[in-house]
């Protein structure tokens, strides 16, 4: 079974985001690009294979991107293929709460996801610790985005130590999931992994052949357990992003623990 944890289903208000703009070049969708929906995003997972796609609402200081409520109708488009990740708004704490509590049932929404860079502020910020506190209460992973930024936004928000290292000291209950491999930062996510059993990543928004060596070589050793497919659909499609899978050089255990048995006990799908 194949399951790509961090995908979106695009609306007009996250296509027209001006940030995006470096990645519609780099993935050669310049110009006017164009929210995708549930039945694209459907045929995307069916030409690679993918069985389940978790899909993402987005939040940020000017409004919803991508609302929980647009998140839980698109879920309910494709309900045997898609789950989805809420979204909070960080100036607001206990409407955080309260929005997790309403939306996130472990079933159709399985966990919470926020990207630091698009608030500027690294999750061991004060605002974020209601959040946690709340995904705990749930039963759901955070989801967050780790290493550096595609968009002209500052990466620094995404280092894992002092940050993300803060976080799970504070809350030991709490499981993380990084999106997006962590580089240029693999020491520090080594680090983090052998330190906190709750620590997982994703290699969203990489192409498979793409991933740095030192990343691939952790997959292999305290990784294996704690490593997930991820696409950033629709930026990279997950033909795309599968491309390169047999010459990472997996074992067959370990393949099937990066395709989706490791998101399978994460998620609790």
């Amino acid at each position: 079974m194949i399951v790509d944890v961090w995908a979106q289903v695009t609306t007009e208000r996250f296509a027209a985001q001006p940030w995006l703009k470096t990645l519609w070049k780099w993935t050669g969708r310049e110009g006017d690009p164009q929210p995708t929906s549930v039945e694209k995003t459907v045929a995307a997972m069916d030409r690679a294979g993918v069985d389940v796609s978790l899909i993402s609402a987005w939040s940020s200081p000017s409004g919803d991107l991508i609302s929980n409520s647009e998140l839980m109708e698109q879920v309910s488009e494709a309900p045997d293929r898609l789950r989805g990740l809420a979204t909070v708004d960080l100036t607001d704490p206990m409407g955080a709460v309260r929005e997790i509590r309403r939306v996130v049932d472990g079933k159709r929404i399985v966990g919470v996801q926020v990207v630091p860079w698009l608030w500027d502020l690294p999750p061991n910020d004060r605002r974020y610790y209601p959040v946690y506190a709340a995904c705990i209460e749930a039963g759901v992973p955070f989801c967050t985005q780790i290493g550096h930024t595609g968009p002209l936004k500052r990466s620094e928000t995404g280092r894992l130590i002092p940050y993300l290292e803060d976080v799970m000291l504070d809350f030991p209950e709490l499981t993380v999931v990084g999106g997006h491999v962590g580089f240029p930062w693999i020491d520090e996510l080594h680090t983090m992994s052998i330190k906190f059993p709750n620590f997982h990543v994703d290699t969203s928004a990489y192409a498979l052949h793409r991933l740095p060596p030192d990343f691939v070589a952790w997959m292999k050793g305290v990784g294996r357990s704690r490593v997930m497919f991820g696409t950033n659909w629709p930026m990279l499609s997950p033909a795309q992003c599968l491309g390169g899978l047999p010459d990472l050089g997996l074992s067959a255990e370990g393949e099937e623990a990066f395709l989706g048995g490791n998101a399978l006990r994460v998620f609790r799908l």
